[in-house]
């Protein structure tokens, strides 16, 4: 079924909106509400894709099956999440990419969160809710950041914490006209218009190795 003309117009406001260089790394981040809650906050602040290590322990099925996706509720549609079989494989391809990494961890040469410059490809290293990011993780990670606390306790919640740093690279983004100017490439974008809009028949598309249909202004197929 085609996307109303109205439901369209949104999906293109969002696209041209997306940060393809700004992302997170959850690694063995296991708690449903807490995998949620991430994937909800990088739909609100403009990633294009997340990325995950899969918890260990008899968590990998749950993460890699429907249970995860449902977690997640809608925003699994909007946020792709690439899954990594370990957290420094996971860092080295992505400074691969261009990105710096910046691990949320505690080290001599750890600084506030807000000093870090997110206009530049970043990906946020967010460490499972017990242990945090490893010592191996950090080091390979560009920055160490922290989340200054002035309370008894010394952490907050991963999801608060993902929630907290994402949207002061919002603000920074927004502050340097990121937000103004699609980041995605005319291809691209087409691309993911037309996956956003017609859920049902592009995998279909994509088996057959097809290219997809070109849409009009309304989200309509062109013949």
């Amino acid at each position: 079924m085609a996307p109303t003309p109205e439901r369209f117009a949104k999906i293109m406001r969002v696209l041209q909106k997306r940060q393809p260089t700004l992302t997170v790394l959850m690694d063995e981040v296991n708690k449903p509400h807490n995998l949620s809650a991430i994937v909800r906050t990088c739909d609100a602040v403009g990633v294009l894709e997340a990325h995950a290590v899969p918890p260990k322990g008899g968590k990998l099925a749950e993460f890699e099956g429907h249970t995860y996706d449902a977690t997640s509720g809608s925003a699994h549609k909007w946020v792709k999440v690439t899954k990594h079989a370990d957290a420094i494989s996971a860092v080295r391809k992505l400074q691969g990419r261009g990105f710096q990494v910046l691990a949320t961890h505690l080290s001599q040469r750890s600084v506030d969160y807000r000093e870090a410059d997110y206009t530049r490809p970043t990906c946020v290293l967010l460490g499972a809710e017990k242990w945090g990011v490893s010592d191996e993780a950090a080091d390979a990670a560009d920055m160490n950041i922290i989340i200054p606390m002035f309370g008894m306790v010394q952490s907050l919640n991963v999801s608060v914490a993902a929630a907290t740093i994402l949207f002061e690279a919002q603000r920074q983004r927004l502050a340097a006209g990121m937000y103004g100017t699609p980041q995605l490439a005319p291809h691209e974008l087409a691309a993911l218009a037309f996956e956003w809009g017609y859920p049902d028949i592009a995998p279909a598309y994509r088996e057959r190795g097809e290219p997809y249909p070109n849409l009009d202004g309304a989200g309509q197929l062109l013949q």
